[in-house]
């Protein structure tokens, strides 16, 4: 009897003391009240127009997803293998908990049979540290949080808070992650294998291990038919669906980078640190067919020119291992620090011949490249070449393969590019590719970077002339010009015209069309470098960095891409200031909309210049691309409602195309970041323009033929379009003949490499000078 009592005694003790324990443990358990209403941290989220994700900013990348929008195969995937008796059970699974107990007086220490509710304790408000405390405390979370949350409230929290693999937490953005779809839109293969996930969520997810993951999704197909949750038919079926997996390095499906940081900066602005974890979205103007062709047709264009430069050897050189069965080993280590950019990507050579380039990829595969495939990097293959730039066993080279799968050699371009383009009729920015590669420079280079605009400046200056009594068909001399250092207060400046000679008198609208220097420079002279200075500043330039000298009419000022596609929208719309756009819409995770902004159209408080004026200048552009210095715009694009200017500074330093249709601006730049000459015969035409018709031709895929009418206070005479006033014998029809405007004013001497504008007391030498 003494030895029962006893027993009976030690039960009661413990039992009291299991009591007491609970009883001072329970008041220090968190609240879990907040759960009820569950917000997780929430990434920031940008957005095209149409609502294709662009990219997104935040620790954790999360898509808040209710229990009834969460797919049945998903569900059941997730209770097949972590929880079969979820909705059955209280919360603990008693013999789960006592192997658990037993395991943890071994020498392994495993958890097992832990409940999703247990897990959500765990998950949310615990760490994972293997003790008995610890199991006490997850013991005691799991009642109270099934005392206070329903089911399904239990399960929503669980499969949007578990961690994923990949920065993913939840399964939502384990679906976009992994295969680049919604949640709502997966199969029954594609569940099981995001329900494997979370026992291994680093080394057994489908990207870091594709054989261990279809190794869980297996056994978890297993699981779902023992449970009744599928028949074997529809298992049988899922094990044989081949599943396309995201790759690691596809983060986004609009290349749209530069965007994305954009909006980051703003966002950031407005919300602080708050704009990682609210879960803003953030939808942008940008069109994705728009931007996927300004992607593909600057980076074209940026490799085009590339290849037509020496090859500058390899990116790097390592030590290849003696045993060939480590090479795939090392090539993962060393080409990870060289992350694809694009179609270039970074492989590791292991045969290298002037005949013969065999290479390892990232993914261990082996490519072999001989032939035409070789032609970019021959310098580099020849037995001649330099250490530097030597192809051997060990370099790290880039590669790209075309659309038939063939592999070439290539290389990182030097130089950089910058293409925008906007909706004129409001400012909306349809697409932006502000450099050749984000990875590689984040400098955004049409909104940050100042050039030169070279000729495609000149359109401004032609609109100033026509308030001074130009016409389009004005007479001006193509003679040459000198000002001495009397005249510049400087270096003597004899400006030339690109292609060299003189061709005399000519028209105005030929001058633009032909981009002869001495036809700006003879109009600018004549409305005076002042009145030019401020007229460009309707445009929505800074006068500060277009000085008042001559040289202003070459373009020798400085303006931003982003600067020049709201200027030449100025023309496109008929004549109205418009600031460009980016965001159109802010909404919370709910959706509910935080701001919104739509731009109407033009309206009389925002003109910049008459519409006659932006017509006939119009009209000007339109001949430069209809038979000028661009004329392969409409010759390829076989439609007449196009317009622009091509671009080339001095000495070949910045290359620049400037068009428009009405419906849309386009602006491309292309130059390197410490100035130097692009190639003594490359130009704005030869470079720009290309990669400006590539992108118009999706950009005005199916857009109507433009045609615009004549506004009021112009009329056409004999073919050519005059201001009223003008149209019959008024205005200057000769400059330097009769009709000549005023003499200018006196301008200070140019700062610039030898230009400079004449001070008054030059005035009668410029006056003969207009007349050679």
């Amino acid at each position: 009897m003494w030895t029962v009592g006893s027993v009976v005694a030690l039960v009661l003790c413990g039992v009291m003391g299991g009591l007491m324990a609970l009883a001072i443990a329970y008041p220090n358990l968190p609240d879990v009240s907040e759960l009820s209403n569950y917000r997780p941290k929430l990434p920031l989220r940008v957005y095209t127009s149409e609502g294709t994700l662009i990219s997104e900013f935040g620790e954790e990348r999360r898509n808040l997803t209710p229990i009834a929008k969460i797919p049945k195969a998903m569900k059941d995937a997730v209770l097949a293998v972590e929880d079969a008796r979820f909705y059955e059970h209280g919360g603990v699974d008693y013999m789960g908990v006592a192997r658990a107990a037993l395991a943890n007086l071994g020498r392994e220490k495993s958890q097992g049979a832990s409940t999703i509710t247990m897990q959500v304790a765990r998950n949310v408000y615990l760490s994972s540290e293997k003790t008995y405390t610890r199991k006490i405390y997850e013991v005691l979370l799991t009642f109270k949080l099934e005392h206070m949350l329903s089911k399904d409230q239990i399960l929503e929290i669980y499969m949007n808070q578990i961690f994923l693999g990949n920065r993913a937490y939840g399964f939502a953005a384990a679906a976009e992650t992994y295969f680049g779809k919604p949640l709502k839109d997966i199969t029954i293969a594609e569940a099981a294998m995001l329900a494997g996930i979370p026992k291994f969520p680093s080394t057994a997810n489908p990207i870091a291990n594709f054989d261990r993951a279809r190794e869980r999704q297996l056994y978890i197909l297993d699981r779902m038919v023992e449970n009744g949750f599928i028949t074997a038919a529809q298992a049988t079926e899922a094990k044989a669906q081949p599943l396309r997996i995201r790759p690691a390095n596809e983060t986004t499906r609009v290349h749209a980078e530069y965007v994305a940081e954009m909006v980051r900066q703003m966002m950031f602005a407005q919300y602080g640190e708050e704009t990682y974890s609210r879960g803003l979205n953030v939808y942008t103007s940008i069109n994705s067919a728009d931007q996927a062709a300004a992607y593909n047709a600057l980076r074209k264009g940026i490799l085009d020119y590339d290849r037509r430069q020496a090859y500058r050897g390899p990116e790097k050189f390592v030590d290849l291992p003696k045993n060939a069965n480590e090479i795939e080993d090392m090539a993962d280590d060393v080409l990870a620090s060289h992350p694809d950019m694009g179609d270039l990507q970074a492989v590791l050579v292991t045969e290298a011949s002037p005949r013969t380039v065999v290479a390892i990829r990232r993914n261990g595969a082996k490519i072999t490249m001989t032939g035409d495939s070789l032609r970019a990097a021959q310098t580099g293959l020849s037995a001649k070449a330099g250490p530097a730039i030597k192809i051997r066993p060990g370099a790290i080279i880039r590669v790209s393969q075309d659309s038939k799968g063939k592999w070439d050699i290539g290389q990182v371009p030097e130089v950089e590019g910058a293409l925008v383009a906007l909706d004129p009729r409001n400012g909306a920015v349809k697409a932006l590719i502000g450099g050749f590669d984000f990875d590689k420079n984040k400098f955004n280079h049409v909104t940050q970077a100042w050039r030169q605009p070279g000729s495609s400046f000149k359109p401004f200056i032609y609109s100033a002339a026509l308030e001074k009594g130009f016409s389009p068909t004005t007479m001006i001399n193509d003679t040459p010009m000198f000002f001495d250092s009397s005249v510049t207060g400087g270096q003597p400046w004899e400006p030339k015209n690109y292609e060299g000679g003189f061709e005399g008198p000519m028209t105005m609208k030929r001058g633009l069309a032909r981009s002869r220097n001495m036809i700006s420079i003879r109009i600018l002279q004549s409305i005076t470098p002042q009145f030019g200075q401020e007229w460009v500043t309707r445009f929505g330039f800074d006068a500060d960095k277009h000085p008042a000298y001559l040289t202003m009419a070459l373009g020798a000022g400085s303006v931003t891409p982003m600067q020049m596609a709201a200027a030449y929208s100025v023309f496109a719309n008929g004549g109205f200031r418009v600031n460009p756009f980016l965001v159109t819409r802010i909404t919370d995770h709910t959706g509910r909309v935080l701001v919104e902004s739509q731009p109407a159209g033009p309206v009389e408080s925002n003109r910049a210049i008459d519409a006659r004026n932006a017509f006939i200048t119009g009209t000007m552009l339109n001949d430069v691309a209809r038979s000028g210095t661009a004329a392969k715009a409409q010759a390829q694009l076989k439609r007449p409602d196009i317009y622009g200017k091509t671009g080339t500074t001095n000495d070949s330093m910045d290359a620049w195309f400037a068009g428009y249709q009405p419906s849309m601006v386009g602006i491309v730049w292309m130059g390197y970041d410490t100035p130097r000459n692009l190639g003594n015969r490359e130009t704005g035409g030869g470079l720009s323009l290309p990669i400006w018709i590539n992108f118009m031709q999706t950009a005005l895929k199916g857009v109507p033929v433009s045609e615009p009418s004549a506004p009021e206070g112009v009329t056409r005479v004999g073919g050519d379009w005059y201001y009223e006033e003008y149209a019959r014998g008024g205005g200057i029809s000769n400059l330097g003949g009769a009709g000549l405007a005023p003499a200018p004013t006196e301008a200070e001497p140019s700062t610039d490499a030898g230009g400079g504008a004449a001070p008054s007391e030059e005035r009668n030498r410029i006056l003969d000078m207009f007349k050679n």
